[in-house]
């Protein structure tokens, strides 16, 4: 069997860590201020603060995915 750098688990927490920081830039998401209206939703609680730490989460989340350690073979 091939040695590969990463395991099943490893790509499977990339995923997760993928979708996590997906959510992040979705919250962001929203209707923008035009010239002709002011939409004062631009500076909600979720866009200025929960968003950005959905998607910080999201990239350490990456990392520890990144650096999970592979379990070593057990050979009988």
């Amino acid at each position: 069997m091939k040695n590969f750098a990463f395991t099943k688990i490893n790509y499977i927490l990339l995923v997760v860590g993928f979708l996590i920081i997906v959510v992040g830039f979705i919250l962001m998401s929203g209707d923008a201020t035009t010239e002709e209206a002011f939409n004062p939703d631009i500076f909600s609680d979720t866009r200025i603060k929960v968003a950005p730490m959905v998607c910080l989460f999201g990239f350490l989340f990456e990392i520890v995915a990144i650096l999970w350690p592979a379990k070593k073979e057990q050979k009988d």
